[in-house]
């Protein structure tokens, strides 16, 4: 029963605006200024880089403290997949998407919010090593991709590709063995997942797509 709990408490948390506590903290509405986004790219671009990487952090926060304290209450932190019932690998996950919702619905902005990059990142690594390890891969790509592009945008659009690839492979080279004899179900779950939020992150990023298509996206420090 308390699943659902450490569901709701999360999508509550994911709520959080954090882009936009922070712009007002400055008397800015960081939703009527640049590109009007509520998340660490925008605040970054509006109010500079200190303050962008204070909403960066808070946000991958907001994603990782519910998922963290769903699977230490359950005992999953640190457990490969193979070793987790598969049920208990969907609540977990549930938990991170939640969060992942509110940061893009937020309650609190009317059921709008931000792409979710962050809070995706924070809440997947949480999920030890499972997700941890792919999502790590991602953002080491994510940089690689900001440093020779300099597209914030492009890069988060690789890495969500790159995501559900990285735990497919991790998924396949894994150890087969499992006493339970049901290691596809207890691997499903973490591939499914990774697909479903990659596949979030780039509806979120439609847009930016079109720009960068275009050769009209910006670029950091531009």
């Amino acid at each position: 029963m308390t699943w659902p709990l450490f569901i709701v408490a999360a999508y509550l948390i994911g709520s959080i605006p954090f882009g936009v506590i922070i712009a007002r903290s400055r008397g800015v509405d960081i939703t009527a200024h640049g590109s009007g986004n509520v998340g660490a790219t925008n605040v970054g671009r509006v109010l500079g880089r200190r303050l962008g990487l204070l909403c960066f952090l808070l946000d991958v926060s907001k994603g990782a403290a519910p998922v963290f304290a769903a699977g230490m209450a359950h005992d999953l932190v640190g457990r490969p997949a193979i070793s987790v019932a598969a049920s208990e690998s969907w609540w977990w996950l549930g938990v991170a998407v939640a969060a992942l919702a509110g940061h893009m619905a937020s309650i609190f902005l009317r059921f709008r919010g931000g792409k979710g990059v962050a809070t995706a990142f924070g809440g997947l690594l949480a999920i030890w090593p499972t997700l941890g390890g792919p999502v790590l891969i991602a953002f080491g790509v994510w940089v690689l991709v900001v440093l020779a592009t300099r597209m914030v945008s492009l890069a988060s659009m690789v890495a969500a590709v790159v995501l559900p690839a990285a735990t497919i492979t991790l998924m396949l080279t894994a150890s087969v063995a499992d006493p339970a004899g049901d290691v596809w179900s207890r691997r499903t779950p973490a591939i499914a997942a990774s697909v479903v939020i990659a596949l979030l992150v780039l509806w979120r990023h439609r847009s930016n797509l079109r720009r960068v298509l275009a050769g009209t996206e910006h670029r950091v420090g531009s």
